[in-house]
């Protein structure tokens, strides 16, 4: 990317519309209450030919020194700090107001190149926003409709000198077509960043977790819980593997969630586990494995994916050896469906267990992808058929012929035979947890699925 451009203003001015106009994409959430973005969200964007880095920020506002609105500023001025070029966003409908002076000086005093964008100037209504916007003392002002878009050529013309034009064929790769976010089995380019989620209750810590990780003040932390509301991706490098991490919003029970703001926040969490290849539950470990705790590792189970269990806070514990024989006992019971699953006790805020949290997540990604040979399955089922063969349905014995592997992440297994819609759930669960034991895939989901008829590998009924 040839520049980065930060987009700032006060609170509900319309950025984060424009971002995800930018972008291409609906990555930070949009709603009409102020001030619902917090952290600052770095994508990849276009405009017509140009290709540049854009950061969407909290809005500006005047806050005591030790508020959340004051450590929300704090990182739009990072932001400010880091880009080339600042988009100055005002609402022209409203007009101007005392707060977009103060922070036009502020904007000012970086020292960066600045383009006045009057937001919501569509139609007649913004007109005197426009205008009177020039007080600012920042140039022309762009008007501009970051909901409708228009305005789009006039912002190209103002941000076009300041972007270097792309080679010719990277242009042509930029439009080529770009393989779904989702993992799948061709999806293994050992140079692709590995997606790490992490969930957990609010106030469970993973954004301080996630600072300590990549050593630096990227997402804000504090005492209040709920802090985070979009999913923020951060690159990062662990042992000179890359890593891509989502910071998502802490997740509560759903009766407990009435707000609109909360809901669009926990679908953005869902989607980010949705696209993650390895999530980590954080759990507090002063009050760990409680019902909300137990249901997120559940989900994670759901949707496939890969799962490492945190122990925040491990600092404040006081028996230490005790209680961690205690929760692995209790995930054994309570996790029966992921058995086995890595516990990794830690601390984000001292640093305490990252190391060990990070080898925990590349073993259970590497178990994600593991693949079992047919060869093998079979040896293996005529083994545990032996000992313990399906039950009879009506007189008849359900018949299991073979079975095979046909994909990973997760591992999944096809099971071939007769009457096998009749197979007991606890037969199924027998099998899974053998294959659990028997093929070393700890803590990970693994799929059986039933296939009535003939076995269409037996090549002699060809």
């Amino acid at each position: 990317m040839s520049a980065t451009i930060a987009i700032v203003g006060r609170p509900n001015v319309g950025k984060s519309t424009l971002f995800n106009r930018l972008v291409g994409k609906k990555l930070a959430l949009v709603d009409d209450q102020p001030g619902v973005t917090r952290d600052r969200r770095e994508g990849d964007a276009s405009l017509g030919h140009l290709r540049f880095t854009v950061i969407d920020t909290a809005g500006l506002e005047e806050a005591d020194r030790d508020s959340l609105a004051a450590r929300m500023r704090a990182q739009t001025e990072t932001a400010i700090e880091q880009a080339d070029v600042v988009l100055f966003m005002i609402d022209a409908r409203l007009g101007l107001t005392p707060m977009d002076h103060t922070f036009a000086e502020l904007v000012r005093r970086s020292g960066k190149p600045v383009i006045l964008l009057a937001n919501k100037a569509e139609g007649n209504k913004g007109k005197d926003g426009v205008f009177e916007s020039y007080s600012l003392g920042l140039g022309d002002p762009v008007p501009f409709s970051a909901e409708h878009g228009e305005g789009t050529a006039d912002l190209l013309e103002a941000l076009a000198p300041y972007i270097a034009d792309e080679p010719e064929e990277d242009e042509e790769e930029a439009w080529a077509d770009v393989p779904a976010d989702a993992p799948s089995d061709e999806d293994a380019d050992p140079n692709r960043p590995l997606r790490v989620t992490i969930i957990g209750r609010p106030n469970a810590g993973k954004s301080t977790l996630v600072n300590r990780m990549i050593g630096e003040e990227r997402l804000l932390t504090g005492p209040e819980a709920g802090i985070t509301r979009d999913t923020i991706s951060v690159e990062w490098e662990w042992r000179g593997r890359p890593v891509k991490l989502f910071d998502t919003a802490g997740m509560r029970k759903r009766a407990r969630i009435d707000e609109k703001l909360e809901k669009l926040a926990v679908a953005d969490s869902l989607r980010a586990i949705r696209f993650a290849e390895v999530v980590v539950v954080l759990l507090d470990a002063t009050i760990p494995f409680e019902k909300q705790d137990l249901t997120l590792a559940d989900l994670t189970e759901r949707e496939g994916r890969a799962v490492v269990i945190g122990l925040n806070k491990w600092d404040l514990v006081a028996d230490k050896q005790g209680l961690l024989a205690e929760l692995k006992e209790k995930a054994y019971h309570l996790l029966a469906q992921i058995r086995g699953v890595e516990i990794v006790p830690l601390s984000g805020l001292a640093g305490d267990g990252i190391d060990r949290l990070m080898q925990a997540v590349f073993r259970a990604y590497e178990v994600w992808n593991r693949r079992v040979s047919t060869a093998k399955i079979n040896r293996w089922l005529e083994g545990v058929l032996s000992a313990h063969p399906p039950p009879a349905v009506a007189g008849r014995r359900i018949k299991i012929r073979y079975m095979t592997q046909p994909k990973a992440r997760p591992p999944t297994f096809a099971l071939f035979g007769n009457q096998l819609e009749h197979l007991p759930v606890s037969y199924l669960r027998y099998l899974t947890n053998n294959l659990r034991e028997a093929f070393d895939l700890p803590g990970t989901p693994i799929r059986l699925h039933t296939r009535g008829g003939a076995n269409p590998y037996d090549k002699s009924k060809g």
